[in-house]
């Protein structure tokens, strides 16, 4: 049952996400340029509705599924690992056009040459993982 509500939560988030244009190269790109709110408002109303959401996690005792706790753990406080994540992370956002959620949108929206980005993601991820104990944190 989990299974399908996971697949229909992300059927339903890819379109949010193709209909908003948050997947769309052409408004990623008038983002970095400071060309239009649209996306900046996109990711303010996520920012807040998960800081609501959150919120409502912590103060209402909400479980997951299966009745387990959820673990909302704080964070290690440290400029230098959010400011040098932050600027790869928006490095490779920039050269590809997409974050990671609108990058399997844009695949299923038929865009191929999307998964050269999505396999660069995944090849990243799996390195991170085998370099993760490597690096300073």
């Amino acid at each position: 049952m989990k299974y399908i509500a996971y697949l229909s939560t992300g059927i339903l988030f890819g379109i949010v996400m193709y209909k908003s244009e948050a997947a769309s190269w052409f408004r990623i790109y008038e983002m970095f340029q400071f060309g239009s709110f649209h996306m900046y408002g996109i990711i303010g109303s996520a920012l807040v509705l998960g800081i609501i959401g959150v919120q409502i996690i912590k103060h209402r005792d909400i479980k997951a599924f299966g009745n387990q706790e959820m673990q909302l753990n704080p964070k290690k406080k440290s400029i230098a690992r959010y400011l040098i994540g932050g600027i790869i992370f928006g490095l490779g956002w920039a050269l590809a056009g997409a974050c990671p959620g609108p990058m399997y949108v844009v695949a299923g929206a038929g865009y191929l040459s999307i998964l050269v980005v999505i396999a660069g993601a995944l090849l990243g991820t799996f390195l991170y993982g085998v370099l993760k104990g490597k690096l300073p944190h």
